[in-house]
């Protein structure tokens, strides 16, 4: 039987990097709030106090690739982010394939916004939908293919 792990997954950007989290039980990904990213970096206290709420066993970050699979460009910071998350945390990082993920989420936030379940969608919604995304895509076994 495998362990129960808690999850957390993060779709990284310039400006702001989308929360979800989750567990290997439920197999299921909630966004949280998304946090900022600033002229000094990622808001590295704010990830802190998430991974101390969540106690995850397992971090998961989304691999920008184009369509022909060469590396996205904000590739490079993705991947320095991900390793940044393991040294400072000590919890192993996974990383996933995020292409489409933004434009998934944006269709289910827009989904919800039609059926009245929610009011208005900010880019910081469509960031940690993101993140559930790539969580889900986790979840489901797919993994990036170093």
């Amino acid at each position: 039987m495998n362990a129960i792990h808690s999850v957390i997954a993060f779709d990284f950007g310039l400006r702001r990097i989308g929360i979800a989290a989750g567990d290997t039980l439920t197999r299921t990904a909630a966004p949280r709030p998304a946090i900022g990213v600033g002229s000094q970096g990622p808001d590295w206290n704010a990830i802190a106090a998430e991974i101390a709420a969540l106690s995850p066993g397992i971090l998961v970050v989304g691999a920008p690739y184009n369509v022909d699979d060469s590396p996205g460009a904000l590739a490079a910071a993705a991947f320095a982010f991900a390793a940044e998350l393991a040294r400072r945390f000590g919890v192993p990082v996974e990383r996933v394939d995020e292409r489409y993920s933004s434009i998934e989420a944006g269709a289910r936030l827009k989904s919800q916004r039609a059926s009245g379940q929610r009011r208005r969608i900010r880019r910081e919604h469509i960031d940690s939908a993101a993140a559930a995304v790539i969580l889900e895509r986790w979840l489901c076994g797919e993994v990036e293919k170093k």
